[in-house]
């Protein structure tokens, strides 16, 4: 570790993937609630054309793929807002148009060679210089202030677009908002896992995060956690293994999530065993059976001879004292944890 951090390429390659996890799962987290996991990645074959123009005219590839991005970004917003059912293929003309004329483009260009074409497609992160560091900084910097302060309304939308809308909330301009915040996420990151791995750094922590999570606050915590981990544990497997960051980092991420998957699908199944009914009686739970009554959350526990238990679905379970919380079996845990998600998201 110490030969790492003695090269100063290396050290800035570091800088780079921790800006990159930090800000890709704030972004990606609204679109994975709106459903829009794969809006990055056409994105960033928009972001491709501004990349090929930069390296053609020779301006900073990073700006003119912001601008290409950005402006991307505006336009699905619009046509998205027209709701007419060819929106999907103007989208996917635009995406596809994008990356056959960012490879014509730098194809063009007398200083290319197919090495570019693969730095800005699948990541180099080796190649980004303190001048490149800068920009990826400042943009960082805009996500993670636009990002926290719209999240009540970002949230909102995401969960219900129509109610936020008869809320008298602007849909139209927090859409706007969260496309560009997604165009910038995709230019910062485009070094580091490259353009068409974007979406998966945006996309994979929040979906791990969903599933360690138990609130809004808590999952977005934990995709951070997830994507920075990811980030700089890929950067550094990659320069010992000697493999391409930007697939080391999405394998990583991929990695984290089948863990995860696998940890609360044995979770689930232990609490599962855990679901015992009480032995059969002729005894009837109610009002004025006479056994002590214990009102929890949305269902009634009857204590009788030193057990709890619960009407469920014609019979009676037997719930354990000590694991009362873990063992509801109503909606009104759900439902109660979806409001205080939601009123979470707006502090």
């Amino acid at each position: 570790m110490a030969e790492l951090l003695s090269l100063d390429f290396m050290r800035q390659a570091l800088v780079a993937a921790l800006l990159v996890g930090i800000a890709a799962p704030l972004v990606g987290v609204f679109l994975v609630q709106r459903r829009l996991s794969l809006i990055g990645d056409g994105m960033g074959h928009v972001a491709l054309a501004g990349v090929a123009v930069g390296v053609l005219t020779g301006h900073a590839p990073v700006l003119t793929a912001l601008l290409a991005a950005v402006g991307a970004a505006i336009a699905i917003e619009v046509i998205r807002g027209r709701g007419r059912t060819s929106g999907d293929i103007a989208l996917a003309v635009m995406f596809y148009g994008g990356i056959a004329a960012g490879v014509v483009i730098i194809a063009k260009s007398p200083s290319s060679s197919p090495a570019n074409l693969t730095a800005y497609l699948f990541g180099a992160i080796t190649t980004a210089n303190q001048n490149d560091l800068w920009v990826f900084a400042a943009l960082t910097v805009v996500v993670l202030g636009t990002t926290w302060l719209l999240r009540p309304w970002l949230f909102a939308v995401a969960n219900d677009e129509e109610y936020a809308r008869a809320s008298g909330l602007p849909v139209t301009g927090l859409n706007i908002a969260l496309a560009i915040l997604t165009a910038v996420t995709v230019v910062v990151s485009m070094r580091v896992v490259g353009l068409l791995l974007i979406s998966a750094l945006m996309i994979i922590p929040n979906a791990a995060a969903q599933l360690l999570g138990r609130s809004f606050r808590a999952s977005v915590r934990w995709a951070v956690l997830v994507g920075v981990a990811c980030s700089v544990g890929g950067v550094v497997t990659s320069y010992y293994a000697e493999t391409p960051s930007g697939g080391t980092i999405v394998l990583l991420a991929i990695g984290v999530f089948v863990l995860a998957a696998s940890l609360t699908a044995a979770v689930a199944r232990l609490r599962a065993h855990q679901h015992r009914r009480a032995e059969r009686h002729d005894h009837e739970h109610g009002p004025d059976c006479g056994h002590p009554v214990v009102v929890h959350g949305g269902h009634v526990d009857y204590v009788h001879d030193g057990h709890l238990h619960a009407a469920h679905e014609g019979h009676y379970d037997e719930h354990d004292p000590a694991r009362h919380e873990a063992n509801r079996h109503d909606g009104t845990h759900q439902e109660s944890t979806f409001h205080e998600t939601t009123q979470e998201a707006g502090r």
